[in-house]
């Protein structure tokens, strides 16, 4: 189980002052697939809070300190129903489908034959940041940005 000093926890619990619950624990308690999902949400968010459908004090602290344990987070705070618990989130570096670089993307343009009878053309072409293609199969470029021309002659 994690543990913070005093000054990290009250820095979490202002923190977590402004979130919603992610996860609702019902009657069923700690399943599995409840679990998962307190798990996933920690790896995305790093803190969180969990609101516990149940009237008894004892089977809230129960399941706060079998989360702690089980998912490896620190307790932050547990008032009433909610419950608060941080982990660092997890650096996860997502791959690029294409290694074409920043701002290139692969676009497929299908354009059908003049006549209507014969096959249509396929085309893959890479395309700019600031490149898009028409509804005719165009690829256009944004226009620059107009300039004030009185904004331009103040700045002279």
């Amino acid at each position: 189980m994690l543990t913070l000093t005093p000054a990290e926890r009250s820095a979490l619990r202002a923190e977590a002052h402004g979130l919603n619950p992610v996860v609702m624990i019902g009657e069923a308690g700690l399943t599995p697939a409840v679990m998962k999902e307190i798990s996933s949400s920690l790896d995305a968010h790093g803190l969180i809070k969990v609101r516990v459908f149940g009237d008894e004090r004892e089977e809230r602290v129960a399941i706060y300190e079998q989360i702690c344990q089980e998912l490896d987070c620190a307790p932050v705070q547990h008032i009433g129903k909610l419950l608060v618990l941080y982990r660092p989130k997890k650096d996860v570096v997502k791959e690029r489908s294409d290694k074409s670089g920043k701002g290139m993307r692969m676009v497929t343009i299908v354009k059908p034959s003049p006549s209507g009878t014969k096959k249509p053309t396929v085309q893959k072409v890479l395309l700019k940041g600031n490149e898009r293609v028409t509804a005719g199969g165009n690829i256009k470029r944004a226009k620059p940005r107009q300039a004030s021309t009185k904004k331009s002659a103040l700045n002279k």
